[in-house]
């Protein structure tokens, strides 16, 4: 068996790279998908808000707000990707259609429950249905780049 330290690094390379993977995704397909954007900050800054003011009592300055947002978006990566290389390593089907499967659920607990439950968006019953594709396409993408990178780490490193 892999060594918790060689899944462990899977783990972060493999959120990162997922989590860019996510945002290239994102950048060539928003149009697709009729996402035009908006002028509400996306989830990832306001659970930076949240986490902002929990500590200090004050909101992310607007000068660091997209670099918040982004750092979310990644250390968000980060612990998916790291808790999908530990279930990995003890349940093997857990990278069921080659990480599709997980990037289903994260779409599911993160933009449908999570999301709303902390307010930083609609619940699901308010989302439009190109926005849902949007989501779920995006953590197939996810998913898609976790385990390809899990497994291109695992074979470098042993």
């Amino acid at each position: 068996m892999t060594s918790i330290a060689k899944t462990l690094a899977a783990g972060v390379a493999g959120g990162l790279v997922a989590s860019l993977a996510m945002n290239l995704f994102q950048s060539v397909s928003a149009s697709a998908f009729g996402q035009t954007g908006s002028n509400e900050d996306p989830a990832t800054i306001k659970a930076a808000d949240t986490a902002k003011q929990a500590v200090t009592g004050e909101d992310v300055t607007q000068k660091h707000r997209e670099t918040a947002g982004s750092l979310v978006h990644y250390a968000t990566g980060v612990a998916l990707g790291v808790g999908y290389a530990l279930a990995v390593r003890q349940w093997p089907e857990s990278k069921a259609g080659y990480g599709t499967a997980f990037g289903v659920g994260v779409a599911t607990l993160l933009d449908d429950l999570a999301v709303p439950a902390f307010g930083w968006g609609p619940g699901p019953t308010e989302t439009p249905p190109a926005t849902h594709a949007y989501g779920l396409a995006s953590h197939v993408v996810f998913g898609l780049a976790l385990e390809a990178t899990r497994r291109a780490t695992l074979a470098a490193v042993d």
